[in-house]
């Protein structure tokens, strides 16, 4: 099978170069200067066996790329805000004896968040979700780090919205000979939810720095309770602690090369690029949404994906908000509520 990385930033650029480490076909699909540097220098992977340069097919769009083959598989690896102009480009490309992308090939969302296969699926008839633990980085165009040791990453993959299958499995075993742990399980939403509570944490993050005081651990406990009572409200179920320790526990370290801090993860970076668009419509934004439509009260994932999207908007720097303003924002916020819902004499 040939894999076509549709968004060959961290995720999709540690996933792309790996499996072409391992001796797979792989094409990258990127824009603007990262697709520049692709295509001029090639990838640049950084792991902790040291750093490659992979020299692949590099496309802007499938035009680009010639007609699809009956064999390949999108990797969608793009952020949920840019799902649906990547589907609706790549959904209609001809496939070579007949039908299109859409219809004939298996599309692969290697993304945060649980939103994105059903967006998959008003157009492709086979979807996969992937709860992607993988830390990864897009350190500069053309150049990916992929820290994690002695797992590059682990990626629980299954049909959406539920199910097994024998494409499943045969991408499961590519991916296992390329650095990846890839359980193929029936109920892979169960672990995307799982990773979604973890993922409330990427706004904090993003507008104050990377999670080390006990002012924003525990300001994360209180986010992450709000989102577990929206999920039991809704009646999602998801992986516990204890299991997702199981099966992940010293499989992945983060072994800096250059020995420093952990830096921060992917709504971090996109500040920290400059995007101009951030994620949290799709981490936070789920919550606020389950919330609003099972009657639950949000204010500090509603605060969180607010204060996100400001940042991004106007481009402000990335962990600039101080933690105590953010906690003392989120006080507020709660008081808010709890004054808005409070009896009336």
């Amino acid at each position: 099978m040939r894999y076509i990385i549709i968004g060959a930033g961290a995720v999709g650029g540690a996933i792309g170069g790996r499996l072409a480490e391992a001796g797979h076909e792989v094409a990258l699909v990127a824009r603007g200067a990262h697709y520049e540097a692709l295509r001029t220098h090639g990838l640049r992977l950084m792991t902790s066996e040291g750093t490659r340069t992979h020299r692949l097919p590099t496309v802007d769009g499938p035009a680009a790329l010639g007609e699809l083959r009956p064999d390949d598989v999108l990797v969608l690896a793009v952020k949920t805000q840019d799902s649906e102009a990547a589907l609706e480009a790549w959904g209609p490309a001809p496939v070579a004896g007949g039908g299109t992308a859409a219809e004939q090939l298996p599309l692969v969302c290697a993304q945060n968040g649980v939103e994105s296969p059903r967006i998959a699926l008003r157009r492709f008839c086979r979807v996969y979700g992937v709860c992607v633990w993988l830390p990864a980085t897009l350190v500069e165009p053309g150049a990916v780090s992929a820290a994690g040791a002695p797992l590059t990453g682990i990626l629980h993959l299954g049909r959406h919205p539920h199910g097994t299958d024998e494409t499943a499995r045969r991408i499961a075993a590519d991916l296992e000979k390329a650095h990846f742990e890839a359980p193929v399980v029936p109920d892979v939403a169960r672990w995307q939810y799982a990773k979604l509570l973890g993922n409330l944490a990427n706004a904090i993050e993003a507008v104050s720095g990377v999670l080390t005081s006990e002012e924003g651990l525990a300001l994360f406990a209180r986010v992450r309770a709000e989102g577990e009572a929206v999920l039991a409200a809704a009646d999602i179920a998801y992986t516990g602690e204890e299991e997702q320790k199981k099966v992940r526990d010293n499989k992945i370290r983060f072994e800096p090369f250059d020995g420093s801090e952990r830096g921060g993860g992917s709504s971090w970076q996109s500040l920290d690029r400059g995007t101009g668009t951030i994620e949290a419509d799709y981490l936070n934004g789920e919550i606020v949404l389950l919330g609003r439509l099972h009657g639950v009260p949000t204010p500090l994932n509603e605060l969180l994906q607010r204060l996100a999207n400001t940042f991004a908007r106007e481009r402000r720097a990335a962990g600039s908000l101080p933690v105590a303003e953010l906690v003392r924002l989120a006080d507020e916020a709660v008081a808010f509520v709890q004054e808005e819902r409070a009896p009336r004499p």
